[in-house]
């Protein structure tokens, strides 16, 4: 017999890291099955249904509300680790940043460090936009990591930032590298003559580590967010990158990654990368175009593509195929289920299976017909993005944290259709410290369940880093390869091997710019000195980088109240 204890706490904040620690802190108490700690979201609700840990309490409250709730195997398990919570929180906070790294304002944090160019913003994305305006308002640049920002937002902000001579990198940004130092999930790799600007996240980084994995170097990384090619926000911040890649003397080749643009703002912006008068490599995912090249422009389909063009135009001017037996399957799986924590490198891996499956279904799409009813339910061939919104509010983002898709892994995994599980390893600064020390076992666990049932399951990861990286990259491979999955370091490749494993299992065909004042060249040559406002864990990978940095512990104005704090604001715009 099993008890559930639930708490909700209203008016409160907590980094999400924070409650990632206290949810496995509160799981590893004496006699505690299993806990969930999170912002009582729809989602996050739908989230503890599948779990069963979601209780009339946290069915009635609102997404302000923190919700903390814990099964044991006793009624006094639960209840003595619910009244431990307070303890561990105060306990999980003091393993992050230092005192001497905090300030209580982005105002007095300025002060502090008079040399910081700019502001790192991961608060919720319902008040990203008031203290982005802070930021721009003290003549900051911003890298806006949070999500779930409001289109108009993002549109008023960029407008806002050009007309300064600003940039706005984001919302949704998850990657950039600044003069050598990574922001978000970055990740380390030599310095060299290639320039990137990119409209998404974990494609930035694929790119960046196959140059470095190539031999070839990064001067600068300048991330967008996901909806900046769109024709509502009309590539404001990508037009501001590649004009800024263009003057900077030590870029000698740029490259631009996006999935695909606006028709209208992709011929804008490639009129504008014909004008750089530097080779420029295109990499729009999934944009069809007659021609291979324009002027100095060429256009690749895929990361590898661009990552290999980029480093041979830096220094100038036939894998085999495995032949797959599908005998060790079962005559039943025949069915792919893909778990991605990066965006881009999900939607990159739709483009490549669409050319050996009849159709692949997500959450996330190439197409709305290919859309799933239901994210928390596969159907047939099903590639899911676990970093999109529905699954990161109020949640720590998965390549922080990984209990969501080891649970949606033992899900897909004892489905008796399924044959391949794909999914990718994200390393670098701001992602998990270990991520095969958690995936590994679980990776194994579900291979030994199917091979009990008389099932082979094959499981493929692309793990996406390099030799410097924090992680430890040769420990994370040999983790995965001990675990019994197959290992790739390039997606293209990664998804391939899948697409030809699955054809053999079961044969099917595949189905004009605003305006905007000039940045100035500083902002990514000078060396790079930040104030954070979110989560901490971007203050410590800064500061492990040497960079200068200011932590801000913010906190919701008005406890959340918005309503007061539109007022508080409004008074504060009069004074």
């Amino acid at each position: 017999m099993t008890f559930i204890k639930s708490e909700i706490r209203s008016g409160v904040y907590y980094d999400s890291a924070v409650l990632m620690k206290l949810q496995r802190s509160l799981i590893d108490l004496p006699g505690v099955l299993d806990a969930g700690v999170v912002m009582a979201t729809e989602a996050n609700k739908d989230l503890l249904a599948q779990a069963d840990l979601l209780t009339d309490d946290i069915k009635a409250a609102g997404v302000n509300d923190l919700a903390i709730v814990v099964k044991g195997g006793s009624e006094e398990a639960a209840q003595s680790a619910l009244q431990k919570v307070d303890e561990l929180i105060a306990a999980r906070r003091g393993e992050g940043v230092s005192q001497e790294y905090r300030s209580q304002s982005i105002e007095s944090a300025a002060k502090r460090l008079p040399s910081a160019g700019w502001v790192l913003v991961s608060v919720p994305g319902r008040y990203a936009a008031g203290v982005t305006r802070e930021a721009l308002g003290m003549n900051k640049h911003v890298f806006l990591y949070s999500d779930n920002v409001p289109l108009e937002d993002e549109i008023s902000l960029k407008q806002e930032a050009a007309q300064k001579g600003l940039l706005v990198m984001g919302p949704d940004c998850g990657t950039a590298i600044v003069n050598g130092v990574g922001l978000g999930f970055a990740n380390k790799v030599r310095r060299g003559p290639i320039g990137l600007v990119a409209a998404s996240g974990t494609g930035l980084q694929q790119v960046t580590v196959r140059i470095h994995q190539m031999g070839g170097g990064v001067t600068h990384a300048l991330g967008t967010g996901g909806r900046d090619l769109s024709e509502a926000v009309n590539a404001v911040t990508a037009r501001q990158a590649l004009d800024l890649l263009r003057r900077d003397p030590d870029t000698r080749v740029i490259v631009l990654v996006s999935k695909p643009p606006s028709p209208k703002v992709a011929g804008e912006l490639i009129e504008a990368a014909r004008q750089a008068g530097k080779p420029v490599v295109v990499d729009f995912i999934g944009y069809a175009t007659a021609m291979r090249r324009m002027d100095n422009v060429t256009f690749v389909t895929t990361f590898d593509e661009a990552a290999e063009l980029a480093v041979q135009l830096s220094k100038t001017g036939a894998q085999k195929e495995d032949d797959f037996n599908p005998a060790p399957f079962a005559p039943e799986q025949r069915y792919l289920r893909g778990l991605f924590s990066g965006g881009t490198l999900a939607y990159e891996a739709q483009l490549v299976l669409r050319e050996y499956l009849p159709a692949v279904y997500s959450n996330a799409p190439l197409s709305k017909e290919l859309r799933l009813k239901d994210s928390l339910t596969s159907q047939e061939h099903t590639l899911i993005d676990l970093g999109e919104d529905e699954f990161t509010v109020g949640r720590l983002h998965p390549m922080m944290d990984n209990d969501l898709r080891i649970r949606r892994l033992e899900k897909e995994a004892a489905d008796p259709e399924v044959a391949v599980i794909l999914l990718d390893v994200v390393l670098g600064y701001g992602a998990h410290p270990n991520p095969a020390g958690e995936l590994a076992p679980a990776i194994a666990k579900v291979r030994r369940a199917a091979a009990e049932n008389g099932r082979h399951l094959e499981v493929v990861a692309v793990v996406s880093g390099t030799d410097e990286d924090p992680q430890n990259m040769a420990e994370q491979v040999r983790a995965l390869k001990e675990a019994g999955a197959v290992v790739e370091t390039s997606n293209d490749a990664a998804a391939r091997r899948v697409g030809r494993l699955l054809r053999a299992l079961n044969p099917q065909g595949p189905t004009a710019p605003s305006a905007f004042a000039e940045v100035n060249l500083s902002a990514i040559k000078e060396p790079l000195a930040a104030i954070n406002v979110g989560l901490e864990s971007f203050t410590v990978s800064l500061a492990a980088q040497k960079a200068e940095v200011i932590h801000v512990d913010w906190r919701p104005p008005a406890g959340g109240n918005e309503r007061l704090a539109n007022i508080l604001a409004r008074m504060k715009s009069k004074t």
